[in-house]
């Protein structure tokens, strides 16, 4: 059985497994970056590992939030006999002082080497301004580069939603975000995966306010999978 790590409340632990942790939204509406009272009324991790990696094949890595963990398996099935696909999700935001330790931990842990890391992250922290959220992108993306030197880096941008909250998720603020981490992207180099434009297409697939059904899981993933696999190609 896969390895399955989840760090908090049961509670925590099965809503993750019923695949209804949306994002949490803070009662603060601009936080300063890592600030107390930024985090989210329910905080989590989730890791995944392959059950028989093959030494053979090179290493995958996806790092993101529940929307993330929506589309792995589409990934890991799609990548069979390409990649071993690992995958590390968590409620924590850019930004947040605590998700660069998480990802050194994780990394720890799995003692192996990255050829791919997709990337995203950007459904929760809705305390951080945008500005806040590209600065702490950096930062997590040199943490990346820290633990994966050799990785290629694909950015995933967030998904829209269905029904709106304040202070997030908002349309509005996805764009504004989308719009940030681009042009933090393309200072750095990376490829980008459009998910936002491709699920923008199917207003019909939401299984709930946040997240996307079967359906849209399978479109997602295999989005994923072909950049990954151009990455993988170079």
């Amino acid at each position: 059985m896969k390895n399955q790590i989840c760090a908090g409340l049961l509670a925590a632990i099965l809503a993750c497994a019923a695949n209804v942790l949306p994002a949490q939204n803070s009662t603060q509406a601009t936080a300063p970056l890592g600030a107390a009272g930024a985090e989210e009324e329910i905080e989590w991790t989730w890791e995944v590992r392959p059950a028989h990696a093959d030494p053979k094949l090179p290493n995958v890595l996806l790092v993101g939030d529940s929307i993330t963990r929506n589309y792995f398996p589409v990934v890991e099935k799609q990548l069979t006999g390409v990649a071993n696909v690992y995958l590390f999700t968590t409620s924590a935001c850019a930004g947040d002082p605590r998700l660069p330790d998480q990802l050194k931990e994780f990394v720890r842990m799995e003692r192996v080497s990255f050829r791919v890391v997709h990337f995203n992250n950007g459904m929760h922290g809705w305390s951080y301004s945008e500005n806040d959220y590209a600065a702490g992108l950096k930062g997590t993306l040199s943490a990346l580069r820290a633990l994966s030197p050799e990785a290629t880096l694909i950015w995933a941008d967030t998904t829209p939603v269905k029904e709106e909250t304040q202070p997030g998720p908002t349309n509005a603020r996805i764009a504004a975000r989308n719009a940030e981490a681009l042009s933090v992207i393309q200072n750095t180099g990376l490829s980008v995966d459009n998910q936002h434009d491709l699920m923008e297409k199917h207003p019909d697939l939401y299984e709930d306010n946040v997240h996307f059904n079967a359906v849209g899981a399978d479109l997602e993933g295999k989005q994923a999978s072909a950049s990954i696999r151009k990455a993988l190609a170079k």
